[in-house]
């Protein structure tokens, strides 16, 4: 599953999350949902940059083996 993929399924998540609080009539604090939303998606782009990361390290150390036999 690609980046693109995991963020539109997290959004995805977050609307069905507020038409259900919405029916439910639960209100929250705006700006504790917005920190705490902004909080998670901080937190899945690093993890996906991190996992980039790791790969793009693993290509260069995979080209600098070959080069080195």
């Amino acid at each position: 599953m690609g980046i693109a993929d995991q963020f539109k399924d997290k959004a995805q998540e977050l609307a069905d999350q507020a038409k259900q609080q919405k029916k439910a009539g639960g209100k929250r604090d705006e700006r504790h949902d917005r920190s705490s939303d902004a909080d998670e998606q901080r937190s899945d782009r690093a993890s996906g940059q991190s996992g980039a990361r790791e790969r793009a390290q693993g290509a260069a150390d995979q080209a600098r083996e070959r080069s080195d036999r």
